[in-house]
C-alpha cells in the first residue's frame, strides 16, 4: 500500500475511525486514503482550529484522535489545539500534507510559503508542542510513522507527521508493528514494594485521583486500588467522578479551602498521599495550597512513578496500581461522610442565577451522560455537582482555551454516538467556534447544548480593574435563533426564569434532535466557588514568606532531568491581570 494508506490503516487499528480537518491541495492524497478505507470517515470542519478541538474531544473518549491539514496556513491555524492536547495529555496526531520533495529540495516558492522560502518553519514550530515529530522522505516513511505513533501511544501526547504529496503516494511495506510497550519488570517490582511499605506504615493515608488516570486508560485498576486498599479518596477538578460518588470512602472533590473541609483536612494532614495521575495547577487544584510537594509522597504518573522524591521510569500506571494492590494491607479507616452535591431547588418565576442553574443541572444529568464544561466560570458551578454513576465530565482546565467546548462536543459525539452529550458553554466562548453547530446538524448529531448568556466575559470582568471595562463586552446575538440558521433538525429556545429553564430541560427528554437552550443571567452572576476564589486571589496576590518557587513547580514534566538540564533559577510570570494569580 502507499504511505497515506498505511498511515490511515495504523490509525484505524488504534480506534481512530473519524478523522477531522480541512481539505487543501497538498493533502488530497491523504484524504483519498481516509475515504477509500472502509473503516474510516472524513469529518470536514469549518476551520482547522475547530478540527483540532474536535480531534481533542474525540481522543478523550476513544483514546486517540487525528487531524489532517494543509501546509502552512492550515497547520498553523490548528496549532493552538495541538498545544492544548500537549498540555492535557490528549494523544492526537497532526498530519500535514506538504509540497512535493522536488519543491522542497529546490526551495521553490509555491503557495502557502514565505518569500524567503523555508519549508521547515512550521515543522520546527511544532517541535516544542508535540512528543514526537517526523518529516517523511523516500527513505524513512514507514520507520518514522511507526516511531512517532509508538511515542503517541506510550506518552499519551500529540505528535506531528509532515507528508509530502509525492511521498503520500509512494508504495511502502505494510508489515505490522506493535505500538504497545511493557513496564520494566525490575523497576515495577521495586517501586510497588516501596509504595506498599510506605502505605502499610502510614496512619492517615489518602488517595488523590486526577485526569491522567483517564488519559492512560487505568480507570479499572484505579477503582480496584481504591476499593481494595480501603483508603479514603478524593480528586482534583479534572478527576471528577473517577470513583462513584456514593462510595463509602469517597470524601468528595478537593477544592482546597474554598469548599469541602473533609477533603481539605485529609489531604493537608496526611502522612502518605497517594496521588494517581495528578496535574497540579492553579485552577485544577484551586490554588497551590498543599503544604508539601506531591512527588515527595507517592505520585503515580502514566509512564513513571515517584516515591519519597525518587523517580522510577518505564512503568505503566495501570501496572503499578495492579502490582501494589497485592502487597498492601487493607486499611480500616472511618470516614465521616459529608453531603456531596447541591441541595435540590424548586423553580419559581424568578430570574435565573447560578444558585439555581447548577443544582437544577445536577438533577438533569443522568447515568452514562458525557458532560462538557467550557472553560471560565462554568467548571466552578459544575465541579461541585453530584454526578450519577458512569457520568463523564470533560473540561480543558489547564490549557483553558475559550471556544474549545463546542468543537470538542462534536468530537465526543462522534467518538461515542450512543451516549447523551451535554455541552455547557458561555456565549463568549461559544462565539469563537459556534459554526461547528452546522457540522453537528449536517451529521445528524444530537447533543444538548446549553449556552450561558451573561452579556460578555464575566470571568474577565471580575479579574479586571472594573467590571465595566469595555474590552470585556462582546457583540450580543440571539443564540436560540442562531441555532436555526443552519439546515438541520434542531429545537431551540431562550429562557430567563427558573420555571422556563425547568420546562426547557423537560422538553429535551422527549426530543429526538439537537436541543439548544440559551439561558440568560445578569452579567455579574457567577457560582459561589468563583466568588470565593476571586476574593482569595485578590487578598493573596503576593507570595507569602513561607512560599517558595520549588513548592509550586512540581509538574509531571520533571523529565528535564533526563536531558541533564538543571534549573538554577525559576521565574514566575503574572498569569492574570494585576498579578491576582501571582502565587
Amino acid at each position: 500500500m502507499n504511505t497515506a494508506e498505511y498511515l490511515i490503516k495504523r490509525l484505524e487499528e488504534l480506534g481512530v475511525n473519524d478523522i477531522f480537518g480541512l481539505p487543501g491541495d497538498y493533502n488530497f492524497n491523504l484524504l483519498y486514503a481516509v475515504e477509500n478505507n472502509p473503516n474510516t470517515k472524513w469529518i470536514g470542519c469549518t476551520n482547522e482550529l475547530n478540527a483540532g478541538y474536535a480531534a481533542d474531544g474525540y481522543a478523550r473518549i476513544r483514546g486517540y484522535g487525528a487531524i489532517i491539514t494543509t501546509y502552512g496556513v492550515g497547520e498553523l491555524s490548528a496549532i493552538n489545539a495541538i498545544a492544548g492536547c500537549s498540555a492535557e495529555n490528549v494523544p492526537v496526531v497532526s498530519i500535514v500534507g506538504v509540497p512535493a520533495t522536488k519543491c522542497i529540495s529546490n526551495k521553490t516558492c509555491v503557495h502557502h510559503n514565505f518569500q524567503e522560502v523555508n519549508y521547515y518553519a512550521c515543522y520546527e514550530a511544532h517541535k516544542p508542542l508535540v512528543a514526537a515529530w517526523a518529516f517523511l522522505t523516500r527513505d524513512n516513511a514507514k520507520v518514522e510513522i511507526d516511531r512517532v505513533l509508538k511515542v503517541m501511544v506510550k506518552e499519551k501526547k500529540p505528535v506531528y507527521i509532515a507528508v509530502p504529496v509525492d511521498i503520500a503516494k509512494m508504495e511502502i511495506s505494510d508489515k505490522e508493528v506493535s505500538y504497545d510497550w511493557t513496564s520494566d519488570e525490575e523497576v515495577l517490582k521495586l517501586v510497588s514494594s516501596k509504595i506498599a511499605a510506605k502505605i502499610n506504615n502510614s496512619k492517615k493515608p489518602v488517595i488523590l485521583g486526577d485526569v491522567l488516570v483517564k488519559r492512560f486508560d487505568a480507570r479499572i485498576e484505579y477503582k480496584e486500588f481504591v476499593e481494595k486498599t480501603g483508603i479514603p479518596v478524593t480528586n482534583f477538578l479534572m478527576g471528577t467522578n473517577l470513583i462513584d460518588m456514593d462510595y463509602e470512602k469517597y470524601l468528595g472533590g478537593y477544592y482546597s479551602k474554598f469548599k469541602n473541609p473533609a477533603a481539605e483536612k485529609a489531604v493537608n494532614e496526611t502522612d502518605c498521599l497517594i496521588a494517581v495521575g495528578p496535574v497540579y495547577t492553579d485552577l485544577n487544584a484551586f490554588g497551590f495550597n498543599l503544604p508539601y510537594k506531591i512527588n515527595n509522597h507517592i505520585a503515580i504518573y502514566g509512564t513513571y512513578t515517584y516515591v519519597d522524591g525518587e523517580r522510577y521510569n518505564n512503568v505503566k500506571m495501570a501496572d503499578v496500581l495492579d502490582a501494589a494492590i497485592k502487597l498492601i494491607d487493607k486499611k480500616d479507616i472511618t470516614v465521616e461522610k459529608l453531603p456531596i452535591g447541591y441541595t435540590p431547588k424548586i423553580g419559581t418565576a424568578q430570574a435565573l442565577t447560578s444558585e439555581y442553574i447548577y443544582p437544577r443541572l445536577q438533577e438533569f444529568i443522568k447515568e452514562n451522560d458525557i458532560v462538557i464544561a467550557e472553560t471560565g466560570i462554568i467548571p466552578h458551578g459544575v465541579a461541585p455537582m453530584k454526578f450519577p454513576h458512569n457520568t463523564e465530565l470533560q473540561t480543558q482546565t489547564l490549557w483553558g482555551s475559550i471556544g474549545w467546548g463546542t468543537p470538542a462536543a462534536l468530537g465526543v459525539c462522534l467518538a461515542k454516538p450512543n451516549s447523551r452529550v451535554v455541552l455547557i458553554t458561555g456565549e463568549g466562548s461559544h462565539q469563537l467556534t459556534a459554526m461547528e453547530i452546522g457540522n453537528m446538524l449536517r451529521r445528524n448529531i444530537k447533543p444538548i447544548i446549553i449556552v450561558l448568556n451573561n452579556n460578555g466575559y464575566t470571568i474577565e470582568r471580575v479579574l479586571s480593574e472594573s467590571p465595566q471595562d469595555k474590552f470585556n463586552d462582546i457583540m450580543q446575538m440571539n443564540y436560540s435563533k442562531f441555532a436555526r440558521v443552519f439546515e438541520g433538525d434542531v429545537w431551540s429556545t431562550r429562557v430567563n426564569t427558573e420555571e422556563d429553564f425547568d420546562k426547557a430541560l423537560k422538553v429535551t427528554q422527549i426530543m429526538n434532535k439537537m436541543c439548544y437552550i440559551e439561558i440568560c443571567t445578569d452579567s455579574m452572576d457567577m457560582p459561589k466557588l468563583t466568588k470565593d476564589l476571586i476574593s482569595n486571589f485578590r487578598a493573596n496576590n503576593k507570595l507569602t514568606e513561607k512560599s517558595t518557587p520549588e513548592q509550586y513547580c512540581i509538574s509531571p514534566q520533571e523529565s528535564l532531568e533526563e536531558d541533564k538540564t538543571k534549573r538554577t533559577s525559576i521565574e514566575f510570570e503574572t498569569v492574570v491581570h494585576k498579578g491576582i494569580l501571582e502565587d
